[in-house]
């Protein structure tokens, strides 16, 4: 069995008006390739700070966190951002879309960071953007889209890489339920089609469509839920 992440024994502590903020206290879990998680808990739980570390946004105080076969907690600031642009698909609440590009360049957004725009990834762009049924939308900007096409964008952008997994952090946050249900029903069909799927969410509905969700209290692993 592959593993998309692996965290050993992860803490993080943070330092905040002369206090020490214990913000991971020594988690560890696995998640295979293909599997779906939801990352809950209450406010002030730890999920913020453990998508900054799955995202390679930060590291940890101590622990090992694996992405594939990357022991990210040993590499540099220039490698963790390689692997950000590289093997992780970020979805954000605010779909994070620059405004000035079109729908198909915004796809195309980590391609150019890398330097690998060329006609045969331009394709596979459009591909993507068809695949999130945004194929007549390819020359739109973001302002003349709806919330839930935007989250299409994004979603269709976080796959272009390749990578070990979606990150999505609260992504139906600012949807109403339709949309909500069109964008879940949406990452449904990715996780069964073999995508590795992490999702950050307080919504119970949105965390149900999970194969199994990691429930964090203070910091801790307090349970884990098998959803299917």
């Amino acid at each position: 069995m592959r593993l998309a992440a692996r965290l050993q024994d992860v803490k993080k502590e943070y330092a905040l008006k002369g206090e020490t903020v214990r913000a991971l206290r020594g988690v560890s879990f696995e998640i295979p390739e293909g599997d779906y998680v939801a990352i809950m808990g209450a406010s002030g739980s730890g999920k913020s700070t453990m998508l900054n570390l799955l995202g390679c946004l930060d590291k940890p105080t101590s622990g090992t966190i694996f992405l594939g076969d990357d022991d990210v907690t040993t590499l540099n600031d220039y490698r963790l951002s390689s692997i950000r642009a590289s093997r992780i698909g970020f979805v954000f609440q605010s779909y994070n879309l620059i405004q000035q590009l079109t729908v198909l360049e915004n796809i195309e957004v980590p391609l150019f960071y890398q330097g690998t725009v060329s006609r045969k990834s331009r394709q596979r762009c459009i591909e993507l953007a068809e695949m999130v049924g945004l194929q007549d939308r390819l020359g739109h900007r973001p302002t003349q889209l709806s919330g839930g096409q935007q989250q299409r964008v994004a979603i269709a952008r976080s796959l272009v890489n390749d990578p070990y997994f979606i990150l999505a952090d609260e992504p139906t946050g600012n949807l109403d339920s339709v949309t909500t249900e069109e964008i879940l029903v949406l990452l449904d069909r990715l996780n069964g089609e073999g995508r590795t799927i992490i999702l950050v969410t307080h919504e119970s509905n949105v965390g149900a469509r999970a194969k199994r969700i990691i429930w964090l209290k203070d910091g801790q692993m307090e349970k884990e839920v098998q959803n299917r």
